[in-house]
């Protein structure tokens, strides 16, 4: 899938290449406690935006994917930029292209993701939505998820191999 961003800057896109899920029951999800106001978004139901702050400088862009009332979600990792790279550039301050989506942090700037896109319905809006690639996928890789300590050794993270754009240590994502 691409991940489509318009915004007054211009339009703004990705190939998804690498996702975390944080499934039902999940003790590293934010759902696991129920809902509460600040992840009420991702208690809708599949194909919502859950945006939230993370250390309190960077947001991060998941995909709900229950039905309405089960928490869960699937973290964008990273993104392979296929539009808008100059504007991408601009707002990431870098003219490294690897760099531009590679962390979930990395790509919400890049995008301009913040929480006033908390709960967009993801296949209908005008502002931020999913599309079809085209380009074929490559092989998939699993591996740990990154940066949490509950649950980290559950295998619910996923990665293209081989594609540059990819984060975390090379450890985990082997070719």
């Amino acid at each position: 899938m691409v991940l489509v961003r318009d915004s007054v800057g211009g339009r703004c896109a990705g190939r998804i290449v690498e996702t975390e899920a944080y499934v039902l029951g999940d003790p590293a999800s934010h759902a696991y406690i129920g809902p509460r106001a600040r992840t009420a978004s991702m208690f809708l139901e599949p194909f919502h935006s859950y945006v939230y702050l993370i250390y309190g400088t960077s947001y991060c862009f998941n995909v709900t994917s229950e039905a309405r009332g089960e928490g869960a979600a699937v973290l964008i990792r990273a993104l392979e930029p296929v539009e808008g790279i100059d504007l991408m550039k601009h707002r990431r301050r870098t003219d490294a292209l690897r760099d531009l989506c590679r962390g979930p942090g990395r790509l919400t700037q890049a995008l301009h993701i913040d929480r006033s896109l908390d709960g967009k319905q993801l296949l209908y809006d005008r502002e931020l939505w999913l599309a079809r690639a085209s380009r074929k996928r490559g092989s998939i890789g699993v591996s740990r998820r990154i940066g949490i300590t509950r649950a980290a050794h559950r295998r619910l993270r996923f990665y293209e191999r081989g594609n540059p754009f990819v984060s975390g240590p090379r450890t985990l994502s082997p070719p």
